[in-house]
């Protein structure tokens, strides 16, 4: 028997079978408090094609900025029936979709506030680990204080901002690479 790590394995059938049966798209049922969203994720190659048997994974606050965890232990409510998180695979044109609730801002460890954004998880075939991201949203003010975002190259910024749609649907486009690949975080 070696010793140390033993080497990554991309998805496979049985680990698909088994989170595919526990999606979970809709994370906020009525009565949750806030401003209710619609979230569309697009997962593509690194040529730009869509990747229609994608797995992502959100995690968030509620919309008073605090995380359904116990290492969370501020003094804000929490919703009755709101993890925070979901699990979505991708359709036939790449795309996951979410409803949920425009999460509050939260905390840097090092002081003031991080804009409020969704963490977002990517499994996909070829992907050997988990990739880790952040979905923004477009015209908050917040943006420009964000520290996790400032940690970023101003030229892939972009990469991490979804826009809103007419409908009022919130998009982002996750690139695994190429020309537009998104900015990807150590977990």
């Amino acid at each position: 028997m070696a010793d140390g790590l033993t080497p990554s394995q991309t998805i496979g059938p049985f680990y698909w079978g088994t989170v595919v049966s526990t999606c979970r798209a809709d994370l906020a049922p009525p009565g949750v408090a806030g401003e209710r969203i619609e979230i569309v994720l697009t997962l593509h190659d690194v040529d730009g094609k869509v990747i229609p048997d994608g797995l992502l994974e959100i995690w968030q606050a509620n919309s008073h900025g605090r995380y359904n965890h116990p290492e969370d232990r501020r003094n804000l409510p929490l919703d009755a029936g709101f993890e925070g998180f979901g699990r979505a695979s991708t359709d036939s044109t790449g795309s996951a979709h979410f409803g949920t609730v425009r999460p509050g801002r939260v905390p840097w460890p090092e002081g003031g506030l991080q804009a409020a954004h969704i963490n977002i998880s990517v499994f996909a075939r070829g992907v050997l680990n988990r990739l880790a991201t952040r979905l923004y949203f477009e015209g908050d003010p917040a943006l420009a204080e964000d520290p996790v975002l400032r940690l970023v190259e101003p030229a892939r910024r972009d990469t991490l901002i979804a826009r809103r749609d007419a409908q009022g649907v919130w998009h982002l486009p996750i690139y695994l690479g190429g020309d537009h690949e998104t900015v990807f975080f150590d977990s």
